[in-house]
């Protein structure tokens, strides 16, 4: 596994911690709760990379769950599943804000992280939302 994929998991990971716990952004990025031996094995470019990601999650929070509030159809934000909602904004995140990553490659790793973490439901939901979110900004 490459370490962007790594990178992505733990940021993933971090923001459903943010969402069970409202944890800061310190606590987010200190990846202490992988354990010593873990934490030792990490690289710094998977370190590096999730930083960013939740880093720039957090900061554009509000605005990346209004861009998923208006893909929600029928659908109340709050019923989204901590761990959908978690791939949705780092996700989000990375269509507007990171450009220099490729639209495919953000859809393609949301849907497989949904397929191993999610619910047997979670990457087709998450697929539609991602997909509604390019028609619309035009990505």
């Amino acid at each position: 596994m490459g370490s962007r994929r790594k990178g992505r998991i733990l940021t993933f990971q971090s923001l459903y911690r943010f969402d069970i716990s409202n944890a800061n952004i310190t606590d987010l990025q200190d990846f202490s709760w992988l354990g010593l031996e873990r934490l030792n094995k990490l690289h710094e470019e998977t370190s590096a990379f999730a930083h960013l990601l939740i880093s720039g999650t957090l900061e554009n929070i509000d605005r990346i769950d209004e861009v998923i509030k208006n893909q929600l159809e029928h659908w109340d934000f709050e019923r989204v599943t901590k761990v959908d909602l978690a791939i949705l904004r780092m996700s989000v995140y990375c269509l507007l804000f990171e450009r220099d990553i490729p639209i495919s490659v953000t859809i393609d790793e949301a849907i497989d992280i949904a397929k191993q973490f999610g619910t047997e439901e979670s990457f087709k939901f998450i697929n539609g939302i991602l997909d509604g979110v390019c028609k619309k900004y035009n990505l």
